[in-house]
């Protein structure tokens, strides 16, 4: 997005019905079905007659691991003919960060345009001739994850174009329960923070879909845009329900970005990812060794006091180990790092997003000339937490009293209107 023991242990981690670590699977684990074998199933209803775009990357598969491109492509009653390519590419040949041009499918021949370089959101010419623009792409139920940003201005797009948009829905990792973190505040709207919603969302990306175009909050990607309503379809999924983490679905994973390899660490990148905007001589969270998201680690931590520090504080349902790993590329690359690694006792009772203010806090207490904050203000924290009102307020004593309950104030209200758009119990 969430139970009982650990990211160590993928095949144990957060599911159900695994009630000890003598368990390494559960023989009755639901399956469900994505919504490209439900579009599949019902003959590609929908889309017959019409000229169809297809906005997608490599976690677009069926169980089979049968790419969306395609199933589409090879359907006798679908006329796809432009794919959309998000960061990373369609086909997952472009590393995070990088900027991609127009191109070519060589599995297809279809045109590829690219809206991760130059632009962001479709131009009226790449949409041209289209009917319906579908999308396919696993969720990782965080905001700062930018294929809901791609998707937001694609609707816009669309309907600033008279073209239709259908979404094909997968199951949030963290589980459609899990909603934290304040709403993002007027100047802090961007590709990483593009809708009015907490941090994490509890929604399925249909849901979400669903809720952007009914509730208004597609003003592009300043927020300052009269807000557009698209034609949409959502294909739903068939056997999900909204406590399951990715575990139980039955589905394999398919890496949407490279550092989120596996489902567990879909679920760390809301636990870890706001220490990780920050660079330079601060904590490592793992990328560029083996465990993305799941460790917080330097040089001049002594591992056994952080972990000591962080028991003190009797979180709720998270454990520490600590831990000692080279990390393979990155600043740290080669450099012998010491800290900690996380695991959940209680998923239900963790707060995912706030581990990132606890380490945080145990890191100013033991090392405070370790400052991420030091040098003033730091953008891309403020547009990742939504408000500079988080930075302010936590840079002044690193208590995680102090944000808390700013950071949490938004979710009783954002639960209920999201209530409107459920598609699963």
């Amino acid at each position: 997005m969430k139970r009982i023991l650990l990211f160590a242990i993928a095949a144990l981690t957060l599911c159900a019905c695994c009630r000890s670590q003598a368990q390494t699977c559960c023989t009755n684990a639901p399956v469900v079905k994505p919504g490209i074998e439900v579009l599949r199933d019902r003959g590609f209803a929908g889309l017959e007659g019409k000229k169809v775009g297809l906005l997608t990357n490599p976690s677009g598969v069926d169980r089979q691991l049968h790419s969306t491109i395609d199933i589409l492509f090879k359907a006798e009653n679908v006329d796809l003919v432009r794919l959309f390519a998000p960061e990373h590419g369609v086909r997952g040949d472009i590393y995070a960060g990088g900027h991609a041009d127009d191109t070519v499918d060589d599995a297809t021949g279809l045109p590829v345009y690219s809206i991760y370089g130059k632009f962001r959101k479709p131009t009226p010419e790449m949409l041209e001739g289209l009917d319906v623009v579908v999308y396919d792409i696993q969720d990782v139920g965080t905001r700062s994850y930018t294929f809901i940003s791609a998707l937001g201005l694609m609707m816009r797009a669309c309907a600033e174009n008279g073209v239709a948009v259908m979404v094909l829905d997968r199951p949030n990792p963290l589980n459609g329960l899990k909603v934290e973190g304040n709403y993002v505040e007027p100047g802090f709207f961007s590709y990483i923070g593009e809708f009015k919603i907490p941090y994490v969302y509890g929604l399925t990306v249909g849901e979400l879909a669903e809720l952007i175009n009914e509730e208004g909050l597609n003003c592009g990607e300043k927020g300052d845009e009269p807000a557009l309503k698209c034609d949409l379809t959502v294909v739903p999924m068939e056997g999900w329900t909204r406590d399951m983490t990715y575990e139980q679905t039955g589905l394999p994973w398919i890496l949407p970005s490279p550092q989120v390899p596996q489902a567990q660490n879909a679920i760390g990148y809301p636990c870890a990812g706001i220490v990780g905007d920050f660079s330079g001589s601060f904590l490592n969270i793992g990328v560029g060794y083996t465990l993305p998201f799941l460790v917080f680690a330097a040089e001049w931590v002594d591992a056994e006091a952080f972990k000591a520090e962080l028991d003190s504080y009797q979180i709720p349902g998270v454990a520490w180990r600590t831990i000692h790993y080279k990390p393979f590329f990155g600043n740290a690359q080669g450099k012998l790092l010491h800290g900690v690694q996380y695991f959940f006792t209680d998923y239900e009772a963790a707060s995912l997003t706030l581990i990132n203010f606890y380490v945080m806090q145990a890191a100013h207490k033991l090392y405070p000339e370790h400052n991420p904050f030091d040098g003033g203000v730091n953008r891309t924290n403020d547009i990742v937490c939504g408000t500079d009102w988080i930075r302010n307020t936590f840079s002044k004593n690193f208590l995680v009293s102090d944000i808390q309950d700013y950071w949490m104030k938004d979710v009783d209200a954002f639960k209920e209107l999201s209530k409107k758009y459920y598609l699963y119990k």
